[in-house]
């Protein structure tokens, strides 16, 4: 025979539980974790991506008192792991190392298996890296005015390289010769060490790749470097201007890296990883670690990396429907 509770009781009883569910997100937040982490990351392993993993996943483990795992499941463009992170329990268990071509994936209308801004939860920034226009040395432009003038002169005659059809480094030449009203032809390649290869070896004119891979060769005197891509200067090249410097408005095209969660995630744990994550981008030898591979360690609020994400994708959907660009 079920038990009948007096109404007074029940108020007890009602009071006890909204006390215990006041409590819940702190208890949860102080069990966490009991088991190891893990961290995709939407690219082979070896590459730029999985070292900031890596560096990542060694401080954040003393902070959280578990292991972390990396995890990297390249594929598709980075959608085989994004899909991957966004099915994932969102239990604090799983983060995902996002970035711009998580956001490119989105912008280009084609359907996905996933909903990035439905289905993920922003944590924090943690690295940006300027790109960098760089120029073959025998072609006979030594300022981004003589740049400019050549091309509105000479139509479809510069060839520049991208790293693919619709990579950051696509999109970002697209965004750029829009803003100075120039035309260029593109020459694609599978990644960015050919389309190197082949800026170094004559067969193209310029590219904008990342500033780490560019470096050694401007530093040789093997390519010409005109400006970067970011707003303000980068401490790996402080003598090298941006392009709003030089007049081009409101340019600004960055690799990023960034943390996010599968939706869903508590709170309180999704507030407790942003703490630790935080603590492992200010420390010195993190930062110093990073500053060597031509970028900058990084934070931001989830709301600001939210916003930030927003813009991104705002930016590259337009210059995507702006340029025309299909991409497969």
């Amino acid at each position: 025979m079920m038990s009948m509770l007096p109404l007074s009781g029940y108020a007890t009883a009602a009071a006890l539980a909204a006390a215990l569910w006041s409590l819940a997100p702190q208890g949860l937040a102080q069990s966490y974790p009991a088991r190891p982490v893990r961290i995709i990351v939407p690219f082979s392993a070896g590459g730029p991506a999985d070292l900031l993993a890596r560096v990542i996943g060694e401080k954040l483990q003393h902070g959280l008192g578990q292991s972390i795992v990396v995890l990297n499941k390249d594929g598709a463009g980075t959608i085989l792991g994004v899909d991957m992170a966004a099915k994932s329990s969102p239990d604090g268990y799983t983060l995902l190392l996002g970035n711009v071509a998580m956001v490119i994936n989105s912008s280009t209308g084609k359907k996905l298996p996933y909903d990035m801004l439905k289905d993920l939860t922003p944590v924090t920034l943690a690295f940006t890296q300027p790109l960098i226009l760089v120029l073959q040395p025998s072609v006979p432009i030594n300022s981004l005015q003589e740049l400019i003038a050549f091309a509105k002169s000479n139509p479809g005659k510069l060839t520049y390289g991208s790293s693919g059809v619709g990579t950051s480094i696509h999109l970002t030449t697209e965004l750029f010769t829009h803003a100075v009203a120039i035309n260029m032809t593109h020459v694609p390649y599978k990644g960015v060490a050919p389309a190197l290869t082949d800026l170094l070896g004559g067969q193209i004119d310029l590219m904008f790749p990342g500033i780490t891979p560019a470096m050694p060769h401007i530093r040789s005197g093997k390519l010409k470097a005109l400006a970067l891509t970011s707003k303000t200067r980068s401490p790996a090249l402080p003598e090298m201007p941006t392009l709003i410097e030089l007049g081009v408005a409101n340019f600004e095209s960055v690799g990023w890296y960034g943390l996010l969660v599968p939706a869903g995630t508590p709170k309180a744990i999704a507030t407790r990883l942003h703490t630790e994550l935080v603590k492992v981008l200010t420390m010195p030898d993190v930062k110093e670690n990073l500053a060597r591979q031509g970028g900058e360690a990084t934070s931001s609020t989830p709301e600001r990396f939210a916003t930030f994400i927003g813009e991104e994708l705002k930016k590259w959907t337009e210059v995507i429907r702006t340029a025309k660009i299909k991409v497969e």
